[in-house]
């Protein structure tokens, strides 16, 4: 257990933002002896890595971490595996970890920075998958102590979006993160580049779609230790397929993805380069040059440098589109 007085919160745009208290645990006892001993004192805040976060200015109250480690399986058949894995595991360790034993469905997810505990809170998801495919059951504890085990059904999951990112979840903790994988040999190919990026290979295995889309991630999204940023800022809209229809009349060349008979979701990377901001930059925060969802510190930006970018960006989508594009990142 560690406990600290202004110790600067992890962050991937590098902002400098210190918290009042910071404390980290390696075990569900540790955290319930912080409960109990009453060191969790309000307002307090659960982070993992900072992935996901925008700090607009220091936080002051308590700032927890978890380092609950460890990958267990289970349960386990011919055809699939149940596997517990702690809410402070680094998720591209786990995807790596599934990939090197034979087990699919986290391989499309490769890259994405966080812990396995922000990936339950936060449903990501990359290239046709979404974690809550893969999820069986959350685990969780909360600030009273008391533990309780959510079902997928009952965890609300939707694009970005699930129970745990309600307000009145803020004091409920996730513990560990049970999925279920499979064993058999299947593959999400259709999104993006990866038919195309696959073509340079002899076969498709677990192994080579993981180095495939590392490769498209990295060849789009900046380094967070090189250039601070929190991967893609905005969610893809989600239009009524009548207002689609009317957009792809005047831009034939709009990118899009059917979700079903009555919606659609569209670029929002796509509308932000229509609207000139790629490589653009408003002080030390810009819109990445490469990949115009990702917003980036070129350095010394602060987190009102990024909202007041954001704030333009979204203004000109809205302005030329008529559609509202909308933050994935948490302002803090």
């Amino acid at each position: 257990m560690i406990g600290g007085r202004r110790r600067k919160i992890p962050n991937t745009f590098g902002f400098e933002v210190e918290a009042d208290c910071f404390l980290e645990y390696g075990s569900v006892e540790e955290l319930e002896g912080l409960i109990a001993g009453k060191e969790i004192t309000s307002p307090f805040l659960h982070i993992g890595q900072g992935s996901n976060l925008l700090f607009c200015k220091d936080y002051e109250g308590t700032v927890l971490h978890s380092c609950i480690g460890g990958v267990e399986v289970t349960a386990e058949d011919e055809e699939k595996v149940a596997v517990r894995v702690g809410a402070g595991v680094v998720w591209n360790d786990f995807v790596a970890y599934c990939v090197e034993r034979g087990w699919y469905g986290a391989e499309n997810l490769s890259l994405i920075p966080g812990e396995v505990g922000a990936s339950a809170v936060q449903n990501i998801g990359a290239y046709g998958v979404e974690v809550k495919d893969l999820i069986a059951s959350v685990e969780t504890i909360n600030i009273r102590g008391e533990k309780r085990v959510y079902q997928k059904s009952e965890c609300e999951y939707a694009y970005r979006k699930s129970l745990f990112k309600k307000p009145e979840m803020k004091s409920v903790f996730v513990t560990y993160v049970n999925f279920a994988l499979s064993k058999q040999e299947y593959y999400t190919l259709d999104y993006g580049t990866i038919r195309q990026e696959l073509e340079k290979h002899p076969a498709v295995d677990l192994k080579t779609l993981r180095r495939v889309i590392i490769d498209i991630r990295e060849s789009k999204l900046p380094d967070p230790k090189v250039l601070g940023n929190a991967g893609s800022f905005f969610m893809n809209p989600i239009v009524p397929h009548a207002q689609f229809e009317a957009l792809q009349r005047q831009y034939p060349a709009m990118p899009h993805y059917e979700l079903d008979a009555d919606r659609v979701k569209i670029s929002a990377g796509w509308m932000i380069d229509q609207c000139g901001w790629k490589g653009k930059a408003l002080g030390a925060a810009a819109v990445h040059d490469k990949q115009a969802l990702v917003l980036v510190n070129l350095g010394g930006a602060t987190g009102k440098d990024v909202v007041a970018l954001s704030d333009a960006v979204r203004a000109s989508v809205r302005e030329k589109f008529g559609v509202e594009i909308y933050p994935e990142v948490n302002f803090i």
